[in-house]
């Protein structure tokens, strides 16, 4: 492991931990941008440069904006109180420790099977662009017009005029 693998990853870490424990919902939007860009920046680095880029424009420059976007345009003007501790926290902990132990598990099943890494790419920039526009461009079309949809009804509560 590398001393920038390791920096990126805690900085990574750091900031999705922000996004789980601030009270502030702006700044949970922008922990989560920042986790985003360092998932993406540690894709670049272990030579996935399409599921890093790609994760860029749309993770951190399409979804994380939209999510700024909405926040700002249906905060009401008046604050409300912060969201009381749960009392009882034994519940997120053991969630936390069951995802943890599922993903160590994965992970060591992955490290135990060691296959040599080919010569070549096995997915390459073009052949995932034919695929998308050959076989996948109805499910392509649907997401799009999906996210369109979200986006129109997101200006439309965002527009509505406060009843007294």
């Amino acid at each position: 492991m590398t001393l920038s693998f390791a920096i990126l990853a805690l900085i990574t870490l750091a900031a999705a931990v922000a996004a789980m424990s601030l009270r502030n919902l702006v700044h949970c939007a922008l922990s989560l941008v920042v986790t985003l860009a360092g998932l993406a920046a540690l894709f670049l680095q272990l030579n996935a440069e399409f599921v890093g880029w790609a994760q860029i424009l749309v993770y951190v420059g399409a979804v994380a904006i939209l999510i700024v976007f909405a926040i700002l345009l249906t905060r009401g003007m008046e604050q409300s109180a912060p969201a009381p501790i749960t009392s009882s926290p034994l519940w997120g902990i053991g969630i936390a420790a069951v995802a943890f132990l599922t993903i160590a598990g994965a992970l060591g099943a992955s490290l135990a099977i060691r296959r040599p890494l080919p010569a070549t790419p096995l997915a390459a920039v073009k052949s995932i662009g034919e695929r998308l526009m050959n076989e996948y461009v109805l499910p392509l079309e649907v997401i799009g017009l999906l996210l369109t949809a979200a986006m129109i009804g997101a200006v439309i509560i965002a527009m509505q005029e406060k009843r007294p």
